[in-house]
């Protein structure tokens, strides 16, 4: 039975984190329709339904769902090739359904199987894509929008020449602010007479101040005056008839095309993947360490693609950076969403004119101590300390994160991870040591509690090495499993190798029948004497005499 919320419990805590998060996800929102060729405003639509609808269906305490920048080439290139923003709105909506039947299907179990080192890897990989993308509007150079997260940038360039352009065109008034917003961000938590303002986050002062210092600049004609190209840019609608115009709705004639249909479970599985990994980083977020239900999620954001696509909005998923933010800023509960949907909506009906004075360098400020919060260097120095195994699929993860996308880079990671598992499968089935002696190596190999087909290729080498004139003792007083393979191999090499180069085998503790099968109803056993039997087989053409095949088996 699942145990109710009062959702207004943390109300004070929960407005505070989820006007932070709103901050931080307005900017986000425009940029990644910017960066998917969408209409801006499409990208305010998502994240409203994500933060108001997802935010109320989801089971997640503190993860916020909207525009993720790991669609965008996707979005991209379908809006190109179905040839009209409506046509691509029925792939988001037919998306949304199939989201829907995978959360029936309870595909949401394949997150247990992401590697804590992998989602670790990511949320630093997407920490540092943060700083380094926020950078350049910190200095006032803000050619690569918000929304593009990718290494290679859609001009040619990637993230460092843009880093190297930055000097080019450096604005001084956004440097002012940036300072100024990270010192107040800073601070804000750590001053002691300001800890007691818990109700304004740090964030929202930063904004203000930035906002009014571009005033200042702007009355007084100073040259650090920062124009509008440089401020958050939302539409203004001036009438009702303007606002009708820029919602889209989806084009239901271009469900026929086959081509939607390939774009719809594009989007579907993707989505669903981000949203995965981005549900098992929120929930390593979470300081009450509570669990989210991931199919209940994938039916949560199976409905908000379709509300979303019906209002002309881009396909939405959870999103790591507005839930670290929404984690980092105090969020108790999914109130916090709610909030900010409530927020986004609010802000583009009522006060656009207000929200567009705000200067992308204090938005700037914001995210990059995200992206820090994300990529501490407390987090490597973990990892490393935990050896090769844990910390090289980490820092692959990152590194692909950042130079390629955030699904290559998890698969990358995972991979490796698989890698290490199988290789540290292959190195523990069983230990080796020699003693040695006047007339001779003796060989020990206790085989390990479980020894399965995996071990065969290690087994095999091992026994292969043995010396001539050697005495081997293979031991499986521990082993409750061993697969037919691996039988087979000890078996074939008694009875052959080990004549021919006289080695002599002892086999200890092995068992009169194996069961192979790990259920009550079946019982599938394979016997010693089954291998007895067919070794005697073997001696018997060989022409060893049948009292030693006796003397080996005792």
């Amino acid at each position: 039975m699942t145990r109710k919320i009062n959702l207004f419990a943390t109300l004070k805590s929960d407005f505070a984190s989820g006007l932070v998060v709103f901050l931080v996800a307005l900017p986000l929102c425009l940029g990644i329709a910017m960066a998917s060729g969408a209409p801006l405003f499409s990208g305010i639509i998502s994240g409203i339904v994500g933060g108001i609808v997802v935010g109320y269906l989801s089971t997640s305490h503190i993860s916020v769902s909207g525009p993720a920048a790991g669609l965008t080439a996707i979005v991209l290139i379908a809006i190109t090739d179905l040839g009209a923003f409506d046509v691509f709105l029925t792939a988001v909506f037919i998306a949304g359904l199939i989201q829907l039947v995978l959360g029936f299907l309870k595909a949401g179990s394949i997150s247990n199987y992401f590697p804590t080192n992998v989602i670790e890897g990511m949320l630093a990989g997407i920490g540092i894509i943060i700083i380094l993308k926020q950078l350049p509007h910190a200095f006032g150079y803000d050619s690569d929008f918000e929304g593009d997260l990718a290494f290679m940038q859609k001009d040619g360039g990637n993230t460092f020449s843009t880093l190297l352009n930055i000097f080019d065109y450096i604005q001084v008034g956004s440097i002012i602010i940036t300072l100024i917003s990270v010192a107040v961000l800073i601070s804000w938590n750590k001053v002691p007479f300001l800890k007691d303002l818990k109700l304004v986050p740090g964030a929202l002062v930063a904004v203000v101040l930035g906002v009014v210092l571009n005033e200042i600049f702007i009355r007084t004609g100073s040259p650090w005056a920062i124009t509008n190209e440089h401020l958050v840019s939302l539409p203004v609608p001036t009438s009702l008839e303007e606002f009708k115009t820029i919602i889209v709705t989806p084009n239901f004639s271009g469900i026929s095309n086959p081509k939607v249909w390939i774009v719809a479970f594009t989007i579907a599985i993707v989505a669903s993947i981000e949203t995965l990994l981005s549900i098992e980083a929120a929930d390593r977020m979470d300081i009450q360490r509570r669990y989210t239900h991931t199919n209940m999620e994938l039916k949560a954001q199976g409905v908000g693609n379709v509300i979303s696509s019906l209002l002309g909005g881009l396909p939405l998923t959870s999103v790591i950076v507005r839930t670290s933010a929404n984690s980092n800023s105090g969020a108790k509960s999914k109130m916090s969403t709610i909030i900010h949907g409530v927020l986004l909506l609010v802000s583009v009906l009522v006060i656009p004119v207000i929200l567009n004075k705000i200067p992308l360098a204090t938005l700037a400020a914001i995210l990059i101590l995200v992206g820090y919060k994300l990529a501490k260097p407390a987090t490597f120095k973990h990892f490393l300390e935990k050896g090769k195994y844990q910390f090289v699929p980490f820092i692959a993860t990152l590194l692909a994160v950042v130079f390629t996308d955030l699904l290559k880079g998890v698969a990358l990671g995972i991979v490796i991870s698989i890698i290490f598992v199988l290789k540290g499968n292959l190195k523990r089935a069983y230990s080796f040591r020699k003693e040695e002696y006047e007339d001779g190596d003796v060989i020990h190999i206790d085989l390990a509690q479980e020894v399965s087909f995996l071990n065969k290729a290690a087994i095999k080498y091992t026994l292969n090495e043995i010396p001539e004139n050697s005495k081997v003792i293979i031991d499986a007083k521990d082993t409750v499993y061993i697969a037919h393979d691996i039988l087979d191999l000890i078996y074939e090499f008694k009875t052959t190798r080990a004549i021919d180069h006289n080695i002599k085998v002892k086999l200890k503790g092995f068992k009169k029948a194996y069961d192979l099968e790990n259920t009550q109803e079946t019982k599938n056993h394979v016997t010693i004497e089954h291998y007895y039997d067919a070794a005697k087989r073997v001696m018997v053409k060989r022409e060893v005499p049948d009292e030693e095949f006796t003397k080996n088996k005792n």
